[in-house]
């Protein structure tokens, strides 16, 4: 799957994923014409293309250079006079909604540090962008808003992709500030996000982060339980290069979270489901990708080898099959472009 990403994933959408004439990447591929019809460009497709390409420019990949400064320019084009960057832009690169995603703005930053480590000059902007982590989008109950304007219920999503961006940012600034407000993610997460009576990681959460239940349990998505394990061990890994202590007992939640999907969160077509409830019983039994690509970077292995192997087998060159059914038949549509941070993420490792 390494030289499936290298030899036909990353050159395919290098080739086929951007639009060269107005400078922008596309939002997905149709399967069979390879060309996207969509009207709009998000900031999460052009912040995690910018990511994705610039681990390919650190691998060697032609023409990867010019695909991250197409992504570069997009987020200039999204970026607020008031700091942060806008939710969406049209196919010509104006703002056509300029909320403040924390989501997408964390993988701003995400994207930023990516590119950064590929030699580009991203100090400035990634500097500012932590400015608004630390004071606008701030919530007054703890944690992170939804975003400008807030929104709700509130989800631990957005907060874990905080987590990843800070992390890389630490790695390609060293700003001790990025550390600093990775811990407080990962504090919010023993104390507020992960139950105590199950040990699950509830999705969502009233303003006071107290999980939003339905007769009397909640929604997991094994595949957040992967994405969290993975982060908590780079983020121990951080610390220890830091010098800085690690919190009591964090380092065994890992495989804990590990434990669960394992155990709950395996389907009929082996793959990790799209979500079971907080007692282990299916909610969404299909299988999107990402959850598979999840369970791979954090538990390597035949069964998550395995899992996402099945989705792409049969697909196009470089292509995939975003979603199965419960019995693991793969079910038609484009391929998204945001998909393959997650094929990126877990194969490079």
């Amino acid at each position: 799957m390494r030289a499936w990403l290298r030899r036909s994933a990353w050159p395919l959408w290098l080739a086929r994923g951007i639009d060269r004439q107005r400078r922008g990447f596309h939002e997905w591929l149709d399967p069979a014409r390879l060309d996207c019809d969509a009207g709009h460009r998000r900031l999460r497709v052009a912040a995690r293309q910018t990511w994705t390409f610039a681990q390919a420019a650190r691998e060697g990949v032609a023409v990867a250079e010019e695909a991250v400064a197409i992504g570069l320019a997009m987020l200039d084009r999204a970026r607020l006079p008031a700091g942060g960057y806008a939710n969406r832009l049209d196919l010509d690169g104006r703002v056509i909604d300029p909320r403040i995603d924390t989501y997408d703005n964390a993988f701003v930053l995400l994207a930023l540090a990516g590119a950064a480590q590929a030699g580009a000059p991203t100090r400035a902007p990634a500097r500012d962008l932590l400015d608004l982590f630390e004071g606008a989008l701030r919530h007054p109950a703890g944690g992170w808003r939804e975003g400008l304007p807030d929104a709700a219920p509130r989800r631990q999503n957005p907060h874990m992709h905080l987590l990843e961006a800070l992390l890389e940012a630490f790695r390609a600034f060293g700003e001790p500030r990025a550390l600093a407000l990775a811990e407080e993610v990962v504090g919010l997460f023993v104390l507020r996000f992960l139950h105590a009576e199950t040990g699950t990681l509830p999705e969502y959460f009233g303003p006071d982060l107290a999980p939003l239940r339905e007769a009397g349990r909640h929604a997991v998505e094994p595949g957040h339980h992967c994405e969290w394990a993975f982060l908590l061990r780079r983020h121990l890994a951080a610390l220890a290069e830091a010098g800085r202590p690690a919190p009591p007992g964090l380092d065994a939640l890992p495989e804990a979270l590990l434990a669960f999907a394992r155990r709950h969160g395996i389907g009929r077509h082996g793959g990790l489901m799209d979500e079971v409830w907080s007692q282990g019983a299916p909610k969404s039994a299909g299988a999107r990708l990402w959850p598979q690509a999840e369970w791979l970077r954090a538990d390597p292995g035949e069964a998550s080898a395995a899992a996402l192997a099945a989705h792409l087998a049969g697909a196009p060159p470089g292509l995939w099959h975003e979603r199965r059914d419960a019995t693991g038949v793969p079910v038609p549509g484009p391929v998204p472009a945001s998909s393959l941070y997650h094929l990126t993420g877990a194969l490079l490792g």
